[in-house]
């Protein structure tokens, strides 16, 4: 067995479950403070925990994709080692609170996200906006171009699907910036689903459309939130490109610095999320794929999705967690 092979025998081993555990520790103490209106709050006390259970994990890890910059995120910052030191090296991309905005407003889709990879294998992406399209599996390759107007990627999708492109449904953040290409979707006769938050759980939706209503998604987010995004459609065989958006000398001078010296290039989701890779996603506020965390009296309720790429496998878990304490 080789050393890649090894790796990946000790991700399987070791943190298929383990990984749960930190998204569902900082979905909990982030659901606390649902609908309070306090983004700060909620995201502090999401990133103390995700750090805390990180730290017990039996692994060299390093944050790749985090709160920030060092200088601007005291914990969890883009390079932090993390874990006990003893195990696999890897690659740690995170999102401990997943759409501040809207747990802070109790709205839908609000996710503890984590992805975990072989050391080297996640893409190094400054915090700048990322230009994204993505569907899920079980169609050719090919048949998306982010280059492509939108009529034609969501004619081409029809066509695969075998359905009307009216029967297409699109994800777009709801900003500004989309205008124009809302009313490119439109104009085709498909369906729009605007999300005011959370991109990452926009693209998320389209690996499973019978269950979200969600076919393809189209627009500009963040390129952090893009690898993340990426390494769960690496786990489920969807496809996705991206493109960073290096508008400016000093974007350009920082993407270079992280190792990037093409800015122009367009990155699959096997270029950003390579090797082998677990994810797992865990519910804040109750959304299209996962329920919230619910709180009774003597007991807790959470709802995750974890995924690997080498298996393909999805695993559902609804635990109820009777110790309040560790909460």
């Amino acid at each position: 067995m080789n050393m890649a092979q090894n790796i990946a025998a000790g991700l399987d081993r070791i943190l298929t479950m383990e990984v749960v555990r930190v998204t569902e520790r900082a979905a909990a103490v982030a659901a606390r403070l649902r609908g309070r209106g306090d983004e700060k709050a909620a995201d502090q006390v999401a990133v103390d925990a995700m750090r805390q259970e990180l730290n017990r994990l039996a692994i060299q890890g390093t944050v790749v994709i985090g709160e920030g910059e060092r200088d601007e995120a005291p914990m969890l910052y883009i390079g932090e080692e993390v874990g006990t030191g003893k195990g696999p090296a890897v690659d740690i991309a995170l999102d401990p609170l997943e759409g501040t905005t809207i747990c802070a407003k109790n709205l839908p889709n609000a996710l503890a996200v984590i992805a975990i990879a072989e050391k080297g294998s996640l893409l190094f992406a400054p915090d700048v906006y990322m230009d994204k399209i993505a569907i899920g599996p079980g169609y050719a390759e090919g048949i998306i171009d982010i280059d492509a107007p939108p009529a034609e990627n969501i004619a081409n999708l029809a066509k695969a699907k075998g359905v009307a492109v009216s029967d297409i449904t699109t994800c777009i953040l709801d900003r500004p910036r989309h205008a124009k290409l809302i009313d490119a979707v439109r104009a085709t006769g498909a369906a729009i689903r605007l999300i005011g938050d959370g991109d990452v759980a926009g693209v998320i939706h389209t690996t499973d459309p019978e269950e979200t209503g969600i076919d393809i998604y189209l627009g500009t987010g963040g390129a952090p939130e893009g690898v993340l995004a990426a390494a769960a459609l690496r786990c489920t065989g969807g496809q996705m490109q991206g493109r960073l958006i290096l508008d400016t000398p000093e974007k350009v001078a920082r993407a270079e610095k992280m190792g990037i010296s093409d800015p122009k290039r367009v990155y699959r989701a096997q270029d950003m999320a390579r090797g082998d890779v677990l994810f797992a996603a865990t519910g804040v506020t109750d959304g299209n794929m996962l329920d919230g965390v619910r709180f009774g009296r003597t007991f807790i309720t959470t709802h995750t999705i974890v995924l690997r790429s080498s298996s393909r496998t999805v695993r559902e878990i609804k635990a109820r967690h009777q110790d309040l304490e560790k909460f």
